[in-house]
């Protein structure tokens, strides 16, 4: 079982920019080289040069596989400049939340394609404090055995996963905090839950680890009562992660029943 398909819209438009403005541009270069006059021939050089650059400009969208893992780094850092660098303009046409999607989605494949014959051993899933709803006075964000499991929220569904399929769970409530919880983990695939922008942000600060993205839905705003698919984090974890069992069942407390939400 693979992780669930990404949004082929959003990564067509990602791709269609990041990988067809290159070639596109070095098409035009050399036919315009085999046009030039005779007599101006002496730019018909740096025609083919301008183009070549532009090939290799567009080469790195082409690796898969251990291949990309090795040159990932370079790659999503690049990656990301074109994607900072044209948010501007993608904001201006109304589609900068489609844009940043598009890359995010481009990522999951690549990182998707990645994992298929070789799967994680040791994953990391991050999730932010905001799936908590927000009255809740449980402080799973320093233990997620405290939930209450009231069922109102993504949290509740997360500990018996985390119990039966032995998954290392994060919530953090600071973008720092995930990145330093990340790197301190030391995991070889991280699956993380956020907004696009912080999922941007994620991916480019942390090029080094793979990571494989799910947006959050904000139905009432930013950072507040925010939800995702189980479903799909289940897939991504199933397609990408070799499965354990947690090791102790005695490392995640039981559950506490009393209380409310």
């Amino acid at each position: 079982m693979g992780p669930s398909a990404p949004s082929s819209g959003n990564r067509r438009l990602f791709i269609a920019v990041r990988r067809g403005v290159p070639l596109g541009l070095a098409a035009l270069l050399l036919i315009f080289s085999l046009l030039e006059p005779v007599s101006t021939r002496s730019f018909q050089g740096w025609m083919v040069l301008g183009a070549a650059l532009l090939f290799g400009e567009a080469w790195p969208t082409f690796k898969r596989g251990r291949t990309y893992l090795k040159a990932r780094p370079a790659i999503v850092r690049w990656d990301g400049g074109w994607v900072y660098a044209l948010r501007p303009l993608f904001r201006r046409l109304g589609l900068e939340e489609a844009w940043i999607l598009g890359f995010c989605d481009w990522n999951n494949l690549k990182v998707a394609e990645a994992f298929r014959e070789r799967k994680a051993r040791k994953a990391l899933v991050l999730l932010p404090h905001c799936i908590q709803m927000a009255r809740c006075k449980a402080d799973v964000v320093t233990d997620l055995s405290t939930c209450y499991a009231c069922g109102l929220c993504a949290v509740g569904d997360l500990l018996p996963l985390r119990l039966q399929q032995g998954w290392d769970v994060r919530l953090s409530n600071r973008s720092h905090k995930a990145y330093r919880d990340a790197r301190a983990f030391g995991p070889d695939l991280i699956v993380a839950v956020s907004c696009s922008d912080r999922l941007l942000k994620g991916i480019v600060k942390l090029p080094e680890v793979p990571c494989y993205v799910i947006p959050l839905a904000l139905p009432h705003g930013m950072c507040v009562d925010t939800s995702f698919s189980v479903p799909d984090l289940m897939t991504a974890m199933a397609g990408l992660v070799e499965p354990r069992t947690a090791p102790d069942g005695g490392r995640v407390l039981p559950l506490r029943q009393e209380g409310i939400a």
